[in-house]
């Protein structure tokens, strides 16, 4: 199994659409084997190429911080299952997930630069 975690300086970043990199973590029996980086993104992760890059390289989860609903249906558009509410050691994280010590928080991030904007008109008569 693969495992992604938006990173920044070791741990978790706040924001998985703008984080510096990715940590890919390569796991077999509950143990980590590897792990190696994948760039991120110019710009906003959500809207970039990023899900399906992760989808060819065998990403089926994400250890997210901070993600809003778009980038979670887009990640899970592409069979990647997302787990919120992460923080800390990018390396502690992944084992303490594969030894069961991880659970969603269930909250998206309501703040997301990239969600859809709302327009206000003002119209002079």
């Amino acid at each position: 199994m693969k495992i992604a975690i938006p990173t920044r300086d070791g741990v978790v970043d706040d924001h998985f659409g703008h984080c510096a990199y990715y940590t890919v973590v390569e796991t077999s029996d509950n143990r980590v084997l590897s792990s190696s980086t994948l760039d991120s993104p110019e710009g906003c992760g959500c809207k970039s190429n990023i899900a399906s890059k992760m989808q060819e390289i065998g990403i089926t989860v994400m250890l997210a911080g901070n993600i809003g609903e778009g980038a979670i249906n887009k990640l899970s558009s592409h069979g990647i299952e997302v787990i919120k509410g992460c923080k800390g050691d990018v390396m502690q994280l992944a084992q303490d997930y594969l030894d069961g010590k991880i659970v969603d928080n269930t909250q998206v991030c309501s703040h997301h630069d990239c969600h859809t904007p709302t327009f206000k008109m003002d119209i002079k008569l």
